[in-house]
């Protein structure tokens, strides 16, 4: 990203001597830090509002041939490592993205190779859904905890507006339903758009009458989409037509990333991420030249498919090298242990 050109590389890492300080991991994982595994920037669709993990999103590509995202250096038993090392030292919430996760051909041997979940962990499988169909068989048979979905449209013109396809709506709808037949928990997320704010009432209809938790997101800006910045809508109006619909209402501040707002109609849950509800800023926040335009704060450690862990989407430059530590797990974990507390006392 333009901003971080000129800001230095993190050099390779070395093992922390003497005794590893787990505090800040172990810290993060119970604010329910997430680590999100990108399995590739390969994608079917290509969402405008795309920044694929903090890499070069499928659209500019499509755009710009010259821009070009990061080339492969893992393949699925490194993966497979990395999650296994990160999770025996303490991170619990896995989620797998891409690009589109299924259109990975790592995805399938990645996932099927995962240990089983603990009662206190999870994996779940973020995708646009059109083609959990194709893959119903397989993923059935993984340790996914749960699939998450994006519903950002519910129409064909406003599907082909925001991710610039010639794929129908009805494939997502029937990816939703494929994923509902073999997974106990199926959820929908839904960024706030000019493009589908006309559809916002639908998609909230269609998931309460599917009994399906629903979560509505305000767009976080990146270089990728600035040029689009003013197609964001906040959630005011959707916080306030939820509270026409139910009193159960409360506020959630987890200590990483933006609060959200919770809504129960019905028994099912229904949140929305709120910008005003502040964001959790550590360490290295405090003189980082990208703060005034983070609205996200500290909430995810980002592993690429180039082998890299990023604790900040805007700062390419604070990104470790997992590649020279993937034969030794335990000093894998021990490295990304001691990047994690440099980051949180700022001193990356």
């Amino acid at each position: 990203m333009t901003e971080t050109a000129e800001l230095p590389l993190t050099p390779t890492p070395t093992a922390p001597r003497g005794n590893v300080d787990w505090t800040a991991l172990h810290n993060y994982a119970a604010l329910r830090g997430q680590l999100r595994i990108s399995f590739g920037p390969r994608c079917n669709i290509a969402c405008w509002f795309c920044h694929n993990e903090g890499d070069v999103p499928p659209p500019l590509t499509r755009r710009d041939r010259s821009q070009q995202p990061r080339a492969r250096s893992l393949c699925p038993e490194h993966y497979v490592t990395i999650i296994t090392a990160l999770m025996a030292a303490g991170l619990k919430r896995v989620y797998y993205t891409g690009g589109e996760p299924l259109a990975s051909p790592l995805a399938r041997p990645v996932l099927e190779q995962l240990p089983a979940s603990g009662p206190d962990s999870s994996y779940t499988l973020i995708t646009n859904g059109t083609r959990i169909r194709t893959h119903q068989d397989w993923l059935s048979r993984t340790p996914l905890d749960k699939v998450k979905i994006s519903l950002h449209y519910f129409s064909d013109e406003s599907f082909r507006a925001v991710a610039n396809t010639r794929i129908g709506i009805a494939a997502v709808l029937d990816g939703i339903e494929a994923a509902r037949e073999i997974f106990e928990r199926v959820e929908l997320n839904c960024l706030l758009l000019k493009d589908n704010a006309h559809e916002i009432r639908s998609i909230l209809d269609f998931a309460l009458e599917r009994r399906l938790p629903v979560q509505f997101i305000e767009l976080v800006g990146t270089d990728f989409n600035e040029a689009r910045a003013s197609s964001a809508i906040p959630a005011d109006d959707t916080v306030a037509y939820l509270r026409t619909l139910t009193d159960d209402e409360h506020t959630e501040i987890a200590g990483v990333g933006q609060g959200r707002r919770v809504f129960r109609i019905d028994g099912i849950e229904v949140d929305v991420i709120h910008r005003n509800l502040g964001r959790h800023h550590v360490g290295q926040c405090g003189t980082c030249p990208l703060r005034p335009k983070c609205v996200e704060g500290f909430w995810a450690l980002r592993v690429d498919h180039g082998g890299g862990l990023q604790p900040c989407l805007l700062r390419e430059d604070l990104r470790l090298d997992l590649k020279p530590l993937l034969d030794d797990p335990a000093r894998l974990a021990k490295c990304v242990a001691g990047h994690i507390t440099a980051f949180t006392e700022g001193t990356l």
